[in-house]
């Protein structure tokens, strides 16, 4: 998968993508990620990308000549599966959507800033638009950063135990049920016995038995959905 994220803070980016499980998708050659200033593409002097609104009361849009400029030089080498917009009126992004996303070979991410793009990109150029809360950042390059995470982490090959991955919470619509690990007794507080029972029949029913208690507990809309 390759995945270009325009973004003004291209910086931003170097942590989180340099750790974990994205650094070892990316040393794999799994994922290719490539970050692209917007101001590079400005043909403003001052490197301008933003403006104010026609008949807004305040705040700045981002202008649509940079955008358009650098996704049409993207497209030229490559076409590409979507092209996102992070936006808190987007799609919200949930397990469903990501393991689709987990598919695609190559994609777009174009970071919000301001009070959002002008409306002629999102018409012409954004496929899809998408959110990750009813809630508004500062820009949308930590929006990006998890869809990417979210993403990557279960292509295969991503992770070493593959496995894993799919018995995350959410993959299955329900959250995980609770887990233990060594020592057995900590405190005087016991791992469950049927966990040590060697039963995978048994143990399985449990396990579901408990992640929708849990899933009920903390977020029962999952059941109704």
């Amino acid at each position: 998968m390759r995945i270009d994220i325009i973004t003004l803070f291209p910086e931003m980016f170097e942590g989180p993508f340099g750790h974990s499980i994205v650094k070892r998708a990316k040393d794999k050659g799994i994922v290719e990620i490539h970050t692209h200033n917007l101001r590079d593409y400005s043909t403003n002097k001052h490197k301008k990308v933003d403006d104010a609104p026609y008949a807004g009361k305040g705040g700045m849009l981002m202008t649509p000549q940079p955008i358009a400029d650098c996704i049409d030089a993207l497209k030229k080498d490559r076409e590409y599966d979507e092209i996102f917009y992070t936006s808190p009126d987007g799609e919200l992004l949930d397990q469903n959507v990501v393991n689709q996303y987990s598919d695609y070979r190559n994609i777009i991410i174009l970071c919000g800033h301001y009070k959002g793009i002008d409306e002629r990109i999102r018409e012409h150029y954004i496929t899809k638009e998408f959110s990750i809360g009813d809630y508004v950042l500062s820009g949308g390059e930590l929006a990006a950063m998890i869809l990417v995470d979210s993403v990557v982490r279960i292509i295969p090959g991503a992770i070493g135990d593959e496995m894993s991955a799919l018995s995350d919470s959410f993959q299955d619509g329900l959250v995980a049920p609770p887990a233990y690990t060594r020592p057995k007794n900590f405190r005087g507080w016991e791992v469950p016995e049927i966990l040590l029972s060697g039963n995978e029949k048994k143990i399985d029913e449990w396990k579901h038995e408990q992640a929708v208690i849990r899933t009920k507990a903390r977020r029962p809309g999952l059941l109704e959905d």
